[in-house]
């Protein structure tokens, strides 16, 4: 399939970043699809796009008849039967076991065209392809935080991806207004890979007593970092930060330089997870 086939994507799981994928998607013109077992995340993405369409009409970014299109594009539901697309874009909880049973499922309502990509983070593709039906057909599609803003897209083979699959969600990130990146599946890819000692050695460094939070982040915000590593901790969510350390980690055997912080499992036990709790590193 090339993407002047795609004319459906789903996007399965209704929370921060399925919604925002699939807020792109339907602004880039595709008949979209967002997907979630729990009707009660499905409302609240639906209020938050709608939140989205009204502060983009509000800055003259979009017109009343783009989010008019929009809502005519997307469709919002919790049945699996519905999650029949040219493209389906997984972004569900980090856990492995989990994201396979969707796949299974998937592959049972799809067409034996149909692309099916993870979001995951850090996860293997390969060993996620390993472990369902048509592996070839499978990819990663790596958006950031927050999905609607960020550029960059890492677009991920696995041992079995068919080079069609590839470069069919390469130009769907270009169409999308996206910047992607041609990636083999590796230790959390290419960016969180660079990123673990960035945040991990800014938590030795507190944790040594070297140096507070706010000074650290004071400090990196003033080399040219929008935000320094405990505000972008709090941001992303210290459990996703965390468990990605931790993937990370333990797939490259469990390099001492990598060891994930004490001071973040702390906060993770605690349920201080960041902006999204209210308290994290800091409080909000």
């Amino acid at each position: 399939m090339t993407l002047d086939h795609v004319e459906t994507i789903c996007i399965c799981g209704a929370g921060t970043m399925g919604r925002g994928i699939a807020l792109v998607a339907a602004l880039s013109g595709f008949r979209t699809k967002l997907y979630d077992v729990q009707q009660v995340m499905l409302w609240k993405s639906k209020e938050e796009i709608d939140k989205s369409l009204q502060l983009l009409q509000s800055k003259n970014k979009i017109t009343e008849h783009d989010v008019d299109s929009v809502h005519r594009r997307l469709m919002y539901t919790h049945n699996i039967d519905d999650c029949k697309a040219d493209i389906v874009i997984e972004a569900i909880v980090e856990k492995p076991a989990v994201k396979l049973a969707l796949f299974q499922q998937l592959a049972t309502v799809n067409n034996a065209l149909c692309i099916f990509a993870s979001n995951t983070s850090s996860l293997s593709i390969s060993d996620l392809q390993a472990q369902i039906v048509h592996p070839e057909r499978f990819a990663g599609m790596h958006f950031f935080n927050p999905a609607t803003h960020m550029k960059l897209v890492e677009v991920v083979k696995g041992k079995q991806t068919a080079q069609h699959v590839v470069d069919a969600l390469y130009n769907l990130a270009k169409t999308m207004g996206k910047v992607p990146v041609h990636c083999n599946d590796a230790p959390g890819f290419i960016v969180n890979h660079i990123a673990r000692p960035y945040y991990l050695e800014a938590m030795r460094l507190v944790e040594s007593g070297a140096a507070s939070m706010e000074q650290v982040d004071a400090v990196m915000e003033a080399t040219g970092f929008k935000m320094g590593p405990f505000k972008l901790m709090d941001f992303i969510g210290l459990d996703i930060n965390y468990s990605v350390s931790e993937i990370v980690w333990e797939a490259l055997g469990k390099p001492e330089r990598l060891t994930p912080a004490a001071m973040q499992k702390a906060k993770v036990d605690a349920g201080e997870l960041g902006r999204k709790t209210g308290k994290g590193f800091y409080e909000y």
